[in-house]
């Protein structure tokens, strides 16, 4: 969907919720507190991710309230990477601000984000985080080594980066350019380049509730980032086939020695090993190749990203 016309805001704010209820009005009237100063025309988008509780009708109920708030409502839990696509194929304003909406993307420093933008010549101002804030050991582990991995494979070091970004008009429609359904906004951004700049901070507590991202989702969500993003596993799958190729070769050459030289002795464990090595390097690497078949299955089928059930302000809002 296309920025509409009738509204070209100097700002745009793009929000992903998901079971966000408890803590909307909050995060709304810090926002406002954060960007009305600016004296500019600005425009909130809020993008309900088929939340199970009153997130949507917070919303409504908040755009009656504030003019410039728009609400989507995707028809089902689509993830947040399409959350974020929705909200950004909707804004219009000559810069757009992704951030979360659990205020630990505080919201004060969008003056600062708008000047690196506005005066510095920027194109995208990045929040990168000084202190992650209180997480689990197990979360603070796996973040640290899905980042080196993604690095190491795909040269794109995204360690302490967010998805709490001020993108300038023109690199958000080269975002939307993008065709692919397996989405990764973070890197997709890294991958457009432009002029950027960096602000810092820690992150702050929730303001309320818990995260709706599991272990099981960030998971997913590194499986699609390093396969969306670099074929080196595949290249792997070739370069392990090589090796064993050539400990075969060896192996053979051993045995045919041993044998016509008659010292050749039975060698069940080996043979045991062996099998069991081999069976699981190549259940892994046809793990591997059907992680990418299944990512060009997606690609394939072509089924659109989103599909949204309501939007405040239109006939069918309900």
């Amino acid at each position: 969907m296309q920025p509409r016309s009738d509204r070209e805001p100097f700002l745009s704010v793009v929000i992903p919720l998901f079971r966000e209820e408890q803590h909307l009005e909050k995060v709304v009237a810090r926002i406002r507190e954060a960007v009305d100063p600016l004296q500019q025309s600005w425009e909130l988008i809020l993008v309900d991710d088929g939340s199970p509780d009153g997130t949507w009708k917070k919303i409504r109920r908040l755009s009656e309230e504030h003019a410039n708030l728009h609400g989507v409502r995707l028809s089902r839990n689509f993830g947040k990477e399409a959350a974020l696509c929705a909200g950004l194929e909707r804004a219009a304003g000559k810069a757009v601000v992704v951030m979360d909406g659990d205020l630990q993307h505080p919201p004060d420093l969008i003056p600062e984000m708008v000047r690196l933008w506005r005066d510095g010549g920027a194109d995208v101002v990045e929040a990168v985080k000084d202190h992650r804030g209180r997480e689990s050991a197990v979360n603070r582990l796996g973040s640290h080594l899905f980042y080196a991995v993604l690095n190491l494979l795909a040269g794109y070091d995204l360690k302490n980066t967010s998805d709490f970004k001020l993108l300038d008009r023109r690199v958000v429609q080269a975002w939307l350019s993008m065709g692919e359904r397996n989405l990764f906004f973070r890197g997709m951004v890294a991958w457009l380049g432009y002029r950027r700049e960096e602000v810092r901070f820690r992150v702050p507590e929730r303001v309320a509730g818990t995260s709706g991202f599991s272990l099981a989702r960030l998971v997913r969500l590194a499986i699609t980032a390093i396969s969306s993003f670099s074929s080196i596993t595949l290249h792997g799958v070739t370069l392990l086939g090589g090796i064993f190729l050539v400990f075969a070769v060896v192996l053979g050459v051993q045995t045919v020695v041993n044998k016509a030289s008659g010292e050749a002795v039975s060698g069940f464990t080996t043979v045991i090993l062996l099998q069991l090595i081999i069976g699981s390097m190549l259940m892994i690497s046809l793990g591997v190749i059907g992680e990418y078949i299944a990512r060009i299955f997606n690609e394939v089928k072509q089924r659109p990203r989103y599909l949204v059930r309501d939007e405040t302000g239109d006939s069918g809002d309900r």
